[in-house]
């Protein structure tokens, strides 16, 4: 005797319907704390960084500045993700070369946090009454999500 299986049966109503996924968001908006002055001296603070591929991390490592000095390895990988500052979009590694040391920084925990974490908030509590709350880190300017 053959016994058929059907998915339309009761098994399938024990389970709740999924939730639709939220799409993959692939860039993350910035806003840098000090903001990166071109040639011209004009400061350019808001800037897109996209999620980092495997090929992101890997191709630095064949780079010869990285192999004499690999604290070099940021400023490679942070030039191949980073797709904005400001107007620039050919951004390379003399930009990240020039940008102030507390907006590496930034753009280093951002990089961290999207690409490890998935997300660009931090929690964080009120150092006078202890509330805590959660911070977008990238930038987001009050009052928008």
């Amino acid at each position: 005797m053959r016994r058929s299986l059907s998915l339309a049966g009761p098994a399938a109503a024990d389970h709740p319907p999924e939730r639709p996924r939220e799409p993959l968001r692939t860039e993350f908006v910035f806003e840098l704390p000090r903001g990166y002055v071109d040639d011209a001296g004009v400061v350019h603070r808001d800037g897109v960084m996209r999620l980092a591929t495997a090929r992101d991390e890997l191709v630095p490592l064949r780079d010869d500045r990285v192999r004499e000095n690999p604290a070099y390895l940021t400023v490679v990988l942070l030039a191949r993700v980073v797709i904005r500052i400001g107007t620039v979009t050919d951004v390379h590694v003399g930009i990240m070369e020039n940008l102030f040391a507390a907006d590496l920084a930034f753009l280093q925990d951002m990089y961290r946090r999207i690409n490890s974490e998935g997300h660009t908030r931090a929690a964080v509590a009120c150092p006078e009454c202890r509330h805590q709350f959660a911070v977008d880190l990238a930038g987001g300017r009050l009052g928008e999500s």
